[in-house]
């Protein structure tokens, strides 16, 4: 009969998880076609080894548990499992022993034990009897139908993480998991020929996480809001088989799609939240969680990068097949040999697993009477994983609490919130790809992301309903675009695309090798299908020949181990970013940052002293040429692209109370007194843009071994002693700042240069384990570069004022908040429309500086910086008197200088340019500073300096600029202020057809500018005007 074979098969199930139970009673229930089961108790043994999680559980039960057998129907109808309220509490491991309930859980332990040990031979009895009228090719078939059509429905589902003062709890009001066909429909199917794919569905319905905070009795006081309120997301899984005989899948494919995720967080929660993140970074790192009693060290070779950047693989390979299931045998224990793959796997219900396998293999070979003694040797390729989740809308609400009393003495208090920030993005995607350990990826992207401020903060009611202020004002950090204009491409080649290959019958294509990943994942292409935020973390492990990515489960244990290149790139790259720095928003940040300091956790791991290990002798020849060949480092990439920051003058400014908190202070006592809050219009703002920043970190990978190694050389390659370094490249191109203003409507001027446009490099590099090169005073410990073509600084006195008023407008702070008063004459002054005569002289004072370069070395014996000036520029630009005339430039200061004809009067009327390209520098400096050590003799610091000359001219035009004043005109000049966006607009186009008087140029002069000499830096990093000027093009 059927029953003999379905009933053993989900009996085993049940029993495995669930503890005292009665195999008889199940077993009459079953063949009756329902079972309904009451207050069970879960093995928590099972689960911690089924898991492998560094948490145990505290505690799980299970109120009701339901099994729908359609034994009439069961190769057409699906077998239900129905969990009412689920309920399970865990916590972190310890590292000694789990002190949760040790005497029960002990007992369960043994108790789950002993009921393996007598149950295996019951369910041996049970599945022994056999019916002939039933071939083994049915058998085999109708097992696997049934199992892959199993639908899996909870209601109330309660998991809670517990530690220190936090408790973390998440409720799924309901999620069913059901077989799907290939439009997503509820059905019932089976793997076929030629597709070969089984697809599945898991809907979550209204999921709601709290964390709230416990007393020292263990009891919550106040429940704070939740974290996140009834969200709704699906989950769509994709099987791919190469057969139909296959067990495990060739392909995985697990995608989450949320339309909506709202996150609120309040003050008292925001510190327990980001102790969950540092968990959460601590377990990526494999900072904690280490491995279980009686677990073997094997393993951990070369996956040691893998458990430092990729989650789950600090999970060791040894032999993971120690169940005691009735049916598994020897030969079935390398199926589950997967490390942290097969942790992933187990999360994918009513899939054949490798107990299955062994389970319809012992069918078959009872059925041809054939049980072989020996493991069945057979060959295994990792699965090919894909993992995604994707959201189109998120936001996150910092919210932050009142506690309010009620009039009775006895009345309980009440917690009240205020939403005072949001942080709002538009299509999420986060994708991780992966086959075992020799291949992982993961991209993460946005495409839209802001935040805006809401409310009230510290008192000060900026943006209450009655201010009637704009969103725009609102809005302080944007970036990337709108779905709207971008799509759905952050969907592109999901289960959730309908253009997918999955979803149009056609097997999906993945890219495992760096070369052809490197090619197609682009920053170019990551821009184009996000826009404001892509990421892209590549870990490969190639075997020396460079045949990309290889099975390294098959290989012989007898056999030497292949050596494998390990990479680890990680790529970053920011969109158009747009940040406005105003009271409100610094005052809501610096708020987070205080709340998110009130905490007195311990950190997860605490740094270790650098430990110098004994040397057991010179490395091989071996060794040093294996490293010659390959060195495995880590390599970050980040890019920003077109990025604008305005810092606004203070409107209030109430940080006296908040930085003391931030640098580790105590707050100043006493309560905080704030004016009624207005908007300052117009309020000028200073505005930094820059084009493009280029930044490249690299860091050997296993830097104790290699710098080991390394250091008992006693002459290494240069190639072994540059990977022994940190490397840090920073290009910055486009950079410029300047003054703006922001009119009624809260749009901005345009720019007026105070610096402008210029590029520069920096390159910078440390040593790893500094003490192990205490003894070797020939190698750098710390070594810095900097180039800067050319610099400059221009700024009339109207506009070094508005910049003084902005910078005190932050560093003072006032008692109760109100802003500095401003001259609107200044103003007038500074943002001056076109055409519009200033009542006086306004000389610009211009400096630059050509050619910079500065040196900076430090050795375990001494530090040495050099640097060289090419040319130092000075001058005063004037507008000319007279309509049409010409604006005066008059020098200041120049070198290098011929000082021969300094004395004539012709040199002042002369425009001093260099008079080659070759001129020798200005200025040339070394200093060199002895360190203080014990082996280090009593010398004496060096310094060289040469000075070419220099050029001063002391022009009364330098008092004029400095002994500037805003002028007082009639009331009708105060009174209007600076004009609006829109009237500034139609004057610069009135301008166009009226001739006037040549106004003052806000770039450098061609003075300033003049060409200088090039140099560069020889062996680290080369930056030229020319290459820069080509790269920010």
């Amino acid at each position: 009969m059927l029953e003999s074979y379905v009933t053993p098969l989900l009996m085993s199930y049940v029993n495995k998880y669930i503890k005292n139970l009665k195999p008889s009673d199940l077993q009459l229930s079953l063949w009756g076609g329902d079972v309904v089961l009451s207050k069970l108790d879960l093995k928590l043994d099972v689960l911690e080894q089924e898991l492998k999680l560094p948490f145990t559980f505290m505690s799980g039960h299970i109120h009701e548990l339901r099994i729908h057998v359609p034994w009439t129907k069961l190769g057409s109808e699906p077998v239900v499992i129905t969990i009412n309220t689920m309920e399970c509490i865990l916590k972190l491991r310890d590292g000694a022993q789990d002190d949760h309930d040790s005497g029960s859980s002990s007992t369960s332990r043994s108790v789950s034990d002993s009921s393996k040990a007598v149950a295996k031979p019951r369910r041996l009895q049970q599945a022994a009897p056999s019916d002939p009228d039933l071939p083994p090719g049915y058998v085999q078939s109708l097992i696997r139908r049934v199992v892959n059509n199993v639908n899996i429905v909870v209601n109330n589902l309660i998991l809670k993480y517990v530690e220190d003062d936090i408790v973390l709890s998440v409720n799924i009001t309901a999620a069913e998991c059901y077989t799907v066909d290939d439009m997503w429909e509820r059905a019932f199917m089976d793997i076929a020929a030629p597709e070969l794919v089984l697809r599945k569905v898991i809907n979550f319905a209204d999921c709601t996480v709290c964390l709230d905070k416990r007393n020292a009795s263990g009891k919550i006081e106040f429940y704070q809001d939740p974290l996140l309120y009834k969200c709704s997301f699906r989950t769509r899984l994709h099987f791919t088989y190469d057969n139909i005989n296959s067990k495990i899948p060739s392909v995985i494919k697990i995608q989450t799609m949320v339309e909506s995720l709202k996150l609120s967080i309040t003050d008292q929660q925001l510190p327990m939240f980001i102790r969950i993140l540092e968990l959460i970074i601590a377990l990526y790192y494999g900072e904690i969680g280490g491995h279980r009693e009686g677990e073997g060290e094997e393993g951990s070779g070369h996956a040691r990068e893998a458990g430092g950047n990729v989650p789950g693989m600090d999970v060791d390979i040894e032999n993971q097949g120690t169940t005691t299931d009735l049916y598994l045998q020897p030969g079935s224990l390398e199926d589950g040999d997967q490390g942290w793959v097969s942790w992933a796997w187990s999360f994918v219900p009513a899939i054949v697993d490798a107990e299955e396998e062994s389970e319809e293999d012992l069918y078959q070979q009872r059925e041809t009477g054939s049980i072989p003694n020996c493991p069945q040797q057979h060959t295994h390729k990792d699965p090919i994983v894909s993992i995604g989740f994707y959201c189109t809308k998120a936001s996150v609400t910092f919210k932050l609490t009142e506690t309010h009393s009620e009039s009775s003495y006895y009345s309980p208090q009440k917690v009240k919130s205020r939403e005072v920030l949001c942080l709002e993005q538009q299509g999420i995607t986060i994708e991780v790809l992966m086959m075992g350990e020799p291949f992982f990826d993961c991209q993460i992207g946005f495409v839209g992301c802001r935040a805006l401020c809401l409310k009230g903060i510290m008192g000060v009611r900026d943006f209450e309903d009655n201010m009637n202020r704009s969103e725009e004002e609102a809005v302080f950090f944007s970036c990337g675009d709108s779905l709207s204009n971008k799509g759905m491409t952050y969907l592109t080649n999901s289960l959730f695309d309908y253009r997918s290959p999955e979803n149009n019958g056609v097997r999906a294509e993945f890219i495992l090798d760096t070369a052809n990943h490197k090619e197609t994942y682009t920053e170019i292409a990551g821009m184009q299908r996000f826009g404001a935020f892509y990421m892209d973390y590549l870990y490969t492990m190639e075997n020396s020949s460079g045949k990309g990515s290889q099975d390294f489960s098959v290989a012989n244990t007898e056999e030497v181990a292949p050596v494998v290149q390990e990479t680890s790139i990680k790529r970053l790259v920011v969109g158009p970013l747009d940040v406005r720095l105003h009271s409100s928003a610094v005052h809501r940040i610096l708020k987070m940052v205080t709340c998110a300091m009130d905490h007195e956790y311990e950190p997860y791991c605490k740094p270790q002293q650098e430990m110098i290990e004994e040397s057991h002798g010179p490395a091989k020849s071996e060794e040093i040429s294996s490293l010659e060949e390959f060195i495995p480092t880590r390599l970050t990439c980040l890019t920003l692209l077109q990025v604008s920051v305005t810092v606004s003058m203070a409107e209030f400014n109430l940080l006296q109370s908040l930085m003391p908190v931030i640098m580790g202070h105590k707050a100043a006592p006493g309560p905080v007194y704030v004016a009624v809050f207005q908007p300052v219009r117009p309020l000028p703002s200073v505005q930094f843009e820059v084009e493009r920043v280029n930044v490249e970190h690299s860091v050997p990978m296993y830097a104790p071994e290699l710098v080991s190694t390394v250091s008992s050389l006693s002459q290494p390659s240069d190639n072994l002693l540059h990977h022994c370094y940190a490397h840090l490249y920073l290009k910055v191109f486009g950079f410029q700042a300047g003054l703006t203003c922001q009119d009624s409507t809260g749009g901005f001027l345009p720019l007026i240069p105070i610096i402008p446009s210029f590029s520069t490099a920096l390159y910078g590099k440390q040593i790893q384990m500094p003490a192990y090169w205490s003894k070797r005073s020939s190698v750098p410990t710390d070594e810095c570069i900097l180039e800067l073509p050319h610099f400059t600084v221009q700024a009339t006195r109207a506009q070094t004022l508005l910049l003084q008023a902005v910078c005190q407008s932050w560093t003072h702070s006032t008692t109760n908040g109100a802003p500095l008063t401003l001259s609107k004459s200044l103003l007038n002054e500074v943002f001056r429309a076109p055409g519009v005569k200033s009542l006086g002289p306004s000389p610009t004072l211009e400096g630059s500086i050509q050619n910079l370069e500065l040196k900076f070395c430090s050795r375990a014996t001494v530090k040495c910086a050099s640097g060289t000036v090419g040319a130092v520029k000075v001058c005063a630009r004037t507008p000319g008197s007279g309509e049409g005339a010409k604006e005066k430039l008059v020098p200041l200061i120049q070198g290098p200088s011929d000082t021969k004809e300094l004395h004539t009067s012709r040199w002042l009327n002369e425009i001093r340019k260099p008079e080659s390209l070759l001129a020798p520098d200005l200025l040339a400096f070394s200093v060199l500073v002895p360190q203080q050590g014990d082996s280090c003799r009593n010398s004496g610091a060096v310094l060289l300096v040469s000075v070419q000359g220099i050029a001063v001219n002391m022009d009364p035009v330098l008092c004029t600029w400095l002994l500037y004043q805003p002028h007082r005109g009639s009331s009708r000049q105060q009174n209007p202020g600076p004009v609006s966006l829109a009237k500034r607009r139609e004057d610069e186009v009135s301008v166009g057809s009226t001739p006037l008087a040549k106004q003052p140029s806000n770039q450098a002069s061609d003075y300033a500018s003049s060409p200088v000499k090039t140099k560069t830096v020889t062996g680290s990093i080369t930056v030229a005007p020319r290459a820069l000027d080509a790269q920010n093009q």
